[in-house]
């Protein structure tokens, strides 16, 4: 990073590369040791990038200048290289090591009798990976001694999606603005950008699309005029192996092109887009391809010719494979002019039944981008069905690290425990044991991609997120695309050390406040898996009907007899059939399905007991009384650690975690007052409703 702005731990900026000297102990003595570095080849970029990063992380670590040749010259060393590009790292590993290293992958370890460390990979992207894993350990104040890892991600693309616009704002964007663009033209300050593909790679993302996917005007010259700009950024997220994507105008043809027609059958058209991927690859050539959102909330598609999805990206598809290009298409494609009297039109049905029956009929170089669950990004709802029911089509999962409908980075919200449970989840779709992790790793159908994609949530805020304790979910993202088998705390833990420290009380104290925050911030804002009651348009605080008489298909059909949507195949939408018969019959049935997605599923009276033993109307109210009281415990806890932190840090998150109890309060107050008056069943415990 330049050293031309200072940035200091308080301000966030550094997140967790702060690389500062950990409190002296038996492990953190043995890292003094180490101020040499053996690199067995300097030519490529990426190992330049894993030089430097080093260099840089060591030296914060012991506070010792740290020398580089091409030999041991003195043990104990580090060494770093792929194998087979010199004798220093070939004769630390065996055979079978370098064999079991896939390409991505890397191995670590530490030499009995001379103390030397080596990470041997097979690609220098490996031994990128490999350096930020040993920085990881001396971070976090762990052994060097006897290391002997092994490590291959899980996911071959572990995906992040900007929501930037060239004017520099961020669609969905709680952290400022956009980092990439300003005043319709690519940002001049690259060094930000340098700095964010370290982040990104420091935690195993290998892909980038760098602007929003609600492609314009403006953002479709980005494959034309802007191209030579858009190649230096694909430059510097290339030196810390991150491939660039771009959102693309599926009506470019007609925006920028001068034709009249996006036909996906029309000759023309087909030229046309061959044509730009031939330049673009000319300018950049290993550029990812193409992320399309089409006929799509207004956004244009192949049905205007009456095309369906696989007509679309397989014309794109052909354009981008001579190259080795991808066509990742979103499938959150719906009604979105939906009559709000129309009960049989069901917003959740809408990906399965638009993309399951093509399947088998996409080019191999397609990946379908499917959201984590049929509706939004909500707080709660049922994994989407459409996850694994295309064997014969390649899938990547989709989550929303900025939270739109978790708080908006103004509320603390820990999306991690959130995610594994969406990634536990049994489909069922082959037998016992089809889980979403074992679909999206590639495992069940073995397709050639598979992976995570996930909408980012960083702006040009100091600190990145907006919330200093967002950039968790930033972190956790990309540690859990790499391996879906750590856990919530063990992603915590991590972040939380390399950010903050190693004091015991700080650790513990924000560990607990991450991983209680979904759950609290689910208990005060919509219950029971309904969904949205926010405000329209920007989505931030409680508002009850905002979306219930609308076009959008997000409602909650309360009366002053019951709520909830009937999504049964018996009596409603059908939706459950989309499921394996063993998560229908679950879902289908009121003795069966799990409380808290009970209003997802059914239309239930208010006073129908839950599994719990309390009524529909009592859960609501005593949810949203402890909500609130549990948001205010928040600030309560973060109180104790004043003076344990530094202060601008800690003044931050304090008022942060200040505006979240206020507004919790807000929430509880609407919600329960408005079921009140909507059933007329008072609080069994007198509770001020008003």
């Amino acid at each position: 990073m330049s050293n031309s702005v200072l940035y200091h731990p308080g301000d966030g900026y550094l997140a967790w590369l702060q690389y500062r000297r950990i409190t002296a102990g038996t492990n953190v003595d043995q890292y003094a040791a180490y101020n040499h570095l053996v690199v067995t080849e300097q030519d490529d970029v990426v190992i330049r990038s894993a030089v430097n990063e080093l260099t840089q992380g060591m030296e914060g670590i012991t506070g010792r200048k740290v020398s580089i040749s091409g030999k041991t010259e003195t043990t104990p060393s580090i060494i770093i290289g792929t194998f087979g590009t010199g004798l220093a790292i070939d004769k630390s590993f065996s055979t079978g090591v370098s064999d079991a290293v896939k390409a991505e992958g890397y191995a670590l370890q530490t030499d009995s009798i001379t103390g030397n460390i080596a990470i041997g990979a097979a690609t220098p992207a490996g031994v990128l990976y490999g350096v930020f894993h040993l920085l990881r350990i001396m971070g976090t104040g762990g052994s060097v001694h006897n290391l002997n890892i092994l490590e291959n991600p899980v996911n071959q693309l572990r995906m992040i999606n900007q929501w930037d616009n060239m004017d520099g704002s961020v669609e969905r964007g709680y952290a400022g603005k956009s980092i990439f663009y300003e005043d319709n033209r690519v940002t001049s300050n690259l060094q930000r950008i340098q700095d964010y593909a370290r982040l990104l790679a420091s935690s195993g993302i290998n892909a980038i699309a760098i602007n929003n996917v609600n492609v314009h005007r403006v953002e479709s010259r980005l494959l034309t005029e802007f191209l030579p700009d858009v190649a230096k950024l694909a430059a510097i997220f290339r030196a810390y192996a991150i491939k660039l994507f771009l959102s693309v105008n599926y009506a470019s043809t007609i925006e920028i092109g001068g034709l009249s027609s996006a036909d996906p059958l029309d000759s023309d058209v087909r030229e046309w887009w061959r044509t730009a991927a031939s330049e673009i690859y000319a300018e950049i050539p290993d550029f990812g391809g193409f992320l399309v959102k089409a006929d799509s909330e207004n956004r244009p598609g192949p049905f205007t010719y009456g095309r369906d999805h696989a007509d679309g990206a397989n014309m794109l598809a052909e354009a981008l494979k001579p190259h080795g290009g991808i066509v990742i298409w979103r499938c959150f494609v719906y009604n979105c002019k939906q009559d709000w009297r129309d009960r049989t039109t069901d917003r959740a049905r809408a990906a399965y039944d638009h993309f399951q029956p093509l399947d088998g009929r996409f080019m191999d170089n397609v990946i379908l981008q499917v959201k984590n669950g049929p509706i939004d990004f909500q707080v709660r709802e049922p994994v989407s069905p459409l996850l694994g029911a295309m064997p014969k089509t390649n899938q990547v999962i989709e989550f929303q690290i900025a939270q739109e409908y978790t708080g908006q980075q103004r509320h603390v919200c820990y999306l991690i425990p959130q995610w594994k449970k969406i990634m536990d989840f049994d489909t069922q779709l082959q037998g016992e044991g089809t889980t979403i992790q074992r679909i999206v790793e590639g495992d069940v159908h073995g397709n050639p991609y598979s992976g995570f994609a996930a909408v980012s949530n960083i702006g040009n805020d100091t600190n990145w997120t907006g919330h200093l304790l967002a950039q968790a979910n930033l972190y956790g993202y990309g540690r859990l695309a790499w391996n879906p088998e750590m856990s919530a705390e063990e992603i915590a833990m991590e972040w939380i050390t390399l950010t903050f420290g190693t004091n015991e009380l700080l650790v513990q104290t924000i560990l607990n406040i991450l991983m209680n925050s979904w759950v609290i911030y689910e208990s005060y804002t919509a219950p029971l898996g309904v969904g949205f009651m926010v405000n329209p348009d920007h989505h931030y605080g409680p508002n009850v009907d905002g979306y219930e008489y609308s076009m959008w298909g997000t409602y909650h059909f309360a009366d002053c007899y019951g709520m909830g949507v009937d999504r049964t195949t018996a009596t409603g939408t059908g939706y459950t059939s989309q499921y394996a018969r063993i998560n229908m019959e679950l879902y289908e049935s009121l003795e069966s399905c799990p409380d808290e997605l009970l209003l997802f599923f059914h239309h239930v009276p208010y006073n129908h007991v839950l599994h719990s033993g309390k009524t529909v109307i009592q859960h609501i109210y005593d949810t949203h009384f402890e909500g609130a009281e549990r948001a205010a415990g928040l600030l309560d806890a973060w109180k104790l650690v004043k003076g344990q932190v530094d202060e601008e840090a800690y003044q931050h998150v304090a008022n942060r975690l200040a505006e979240q109890a206020e507004h919790a309060k807000e929430w509880r107050d609407r919600i329960n007052t408005y079921f009140l008056r909507k059933s007329g069943i008072a609080d069994q415990w007198g509770r001020t409703i008003y």
